[in-house]
């Protein structure tokens, strides 16, 4: 009785319109009375799940981000992607691709990603003859490389989401994101070209020379550098995983104020208000979704789930592709957050008794809820790509399916070939 509350109200609650984290809390407190418990114990359960010393990492990435995103670095980066593969076929989109892998890596945001190159990008493809869903299409696909890279909070959500089911270090979970961000990467240039082929895309130009594109990468250099110290810094010992979040803050300041100069106060003060909204907003779902993951724990969903996949199957192939469609179908209704929070106590149990690696699970976790953020209904990184580009989200859908299927490629070999996403955290080890 209790769980069927919990999963019907949770479901009412979205279907309604609530934001999710008030969906979680109001469907908490709807199980807790039906249950006869005091209702002091989602209280009890929300402050628990939010005193936790990893997550002062969570504010420090989430500002060292809009830092990032304030602060100009976005055109150096922009200006060093074109300088490389700007003289291809398609070669803006190309660019697009490489500049939003590039920021991504510092900003470790899909939505920050998309603000920024996005902005200065979209316009120029179609001032230069692009078609706007096509403009649209590769920057929100690449832009999701950001999910997967050092600087994404994501991470941090998960390693704690994982708590008395796995053992995940932060540190493997970053070190196992770059094959798969990479791989991402490639199949998106992949997708762009071809595109780019098929609609029959001019050249732009011809190659600048090394000189150009050494000129560029100087310029671009002290942003990206911020990757380079999170993992030297971690690896060497000199700080931790959740030390590194305020290093990276005090380097996009040092770089944005210093060396750039193009942090003006009153954007060092918009990034701060904006840091403090999305911080507020993922500590408040962390809070809730803690309070929701006792009562699946105590309900035991993961074990009824588990049980009703294998009396589909009992083949880890098969138990994995339906993960995959499960995470990337909630994907669409929820927040990346959320549904780390959400779903990781459910599946990966189920995943590890399969033979899955929680590392790994990790990895197609995050790229899951990444394409999650550029489909319908929620798509909140889909809905600021189409407000850029002045282009419907149905303009946009009608034209996504080879950006669907680089993703879905890249998908595929992270869940079924373990060396992409285990091979590098093993090297360290």
């Amino acid at each position: 009785m209790e769980l069927t509350v919990l999963g019907l109200s949770f479901t009412l609650f979205l279907i309604l319109g609530v934001p999710v984290a008030f969906a979680i809390g109001l469907s908490s407190v709807a199980t807790i009375l039906v249950a006869g418990l005091p209702v002091a114990v989602v209280f009890q359960k929300m402050v628990g799940g939010m005193q936790v010393f990893s997550f002062l990492a969570i504010p420090f990435f989430v500002f060292a981000g809009e830092l990032m995103l304030y602060g100009g670095i976005a055109d150096r980066i922009v200006r060093f992607a074109n300088s490389l593969v700007g003289h291809v076929r398609g070669g803006l989109g190309m660019s697009n691709v490489v500049g939003c892998t590039l920021f991504g890596g510092v900003a470790g945001s899909p939505l920050a990603d998309v603000s920024a190159i996005g902005s200065v990008m979209i316009p120029l493809m179609k001032k230069e003859g692009y078609d706007a869903d096509y403009a649209v299409n590769v920057t929100t696909h690449a832009s999701l490389v950001g999910a997967i890279m050092p600087t994404s909070h994501n991470m941090i959500i998960f390693t704690l989401a994982t708590s008395g089911i796995a053992s995940v270090s932060v540190l493997s979970l970053i070190l196992a994101g770059l094959v798969p961000a990479l791989i991402l990467t490639l199949c998106n240039l992949g997708a762009a070209y071809y595109v780019a082929v098929k609609r029959g895309y001019p050249t732009r130009g011809k190659f600048q020379g090394w000189g150009e594109v050494m000129r560029s990468f100087g310029a671009a250099l002290p942003g990206l550098l911020v990757i380079v110290i999170i993992l030297a810094g971690i690896l060497s010992g000199a700080f931790t995983a959740t030390e590194s979040a305020s290093i990276a803050v005090a380097w996009a300041l040092a770089i944005t104020v210093l060396v750039y100069r193009t942090l003006s106060w009153s954007n060092f003060l918009k990034a701060c208000a904006k840091a403090c909204k999305t911080t507020g907003v993922v500590l408040l779902l962390i809070g809730i979704s803690a309070a929701f993951g006792y009562f699946m724990a105590l309900y035991e969903v993961p074990q009824l789930t588990g049980e009703l996949m294998k009396s589909v199957s009992d083949k880890p192939w098969v138990i994995f592709l339906m993960i995959n469609v499960l995470l990337f179908v909630l994907g669409t209704f929820l927040d990346m957050a959320a549904t780390i929070l959400i779903c990781t106590p459910i599946f990966l149990p189920i995943a590890m008794q399969f033979g899955m690696d929680p590392t790994q699970f990790g990895i197609v976790m995050l790229i899951n809820c990444a394409l999650g953020l550029n489909t319908p209904p929620v798509g909140s990184v889909q809905f600021v790509g189409c407000a850029i580009g002045g282009i419907s989200v149905g303009q946009v859908m009608r034209t996504i399916a080879p950006f669907y299927g680089a993703l879905g490629v890249c998908l595929l070999l992270v869940t079924y070939v373990p060396a992409f996403s285990l091979w590098l955290p093993g090297l360290v080890k």
